[in-house]
């Protein structure tokens, strides 16, 4: 599977599973990837978007967490340099932030992490 399909895959069992964790009503994707042109690029910039901020986010505080960041991949893909640094910055802000690789592993770590108490 490509990673939009993984991420795809992903929030379909957050919508079924929404009524186990109603908490996952909240989990998003933010839009920061993907090939734009140069003009759309610069306007996205100027907007404030980031380099490297992971794709979903997970607004629920749970134990020592603020919340729950997921850089999403396909199962062979890697990290780039602005990926790693934005998983290391939101870790020392008090997030979670991880790389899963593909749905299955991301849906293991979201019920990991909504399991624990609050």
């Amino acid at each position: 599977m490509t990673e939009s399909e993984e991420q795809i895959t992903l929030f379909e069992w957050a919508t079924y599973s929404s009524g186990r964790y109603p908490e996952l009503k909240l989990m998003h994707h933010i839009p920061n990837g993907g090939k734009r042109d140069a003009r759309e690029a610069a306007k996205f910039k100027r907007e404030g978007v980031l380099p490297g901020v992971s794709d979903i986010f997970l607004p629920v505080a749970r134990g020592k967490f603020h919340g729950l960041y997921i850089e999403m991949k396909a199962k062979n893909g890697k990290l780039s340099d602005n990926q790693k640094w934005w998983i290391a910055e939101t870790t020392e802000q008090g997030y979670k932030s991880i790389c899963c690789y593909g749905w299955e592993e991301a849906k293991d770590e979201i019920v990991n992490y909504l399991e624990v108490e609050a």
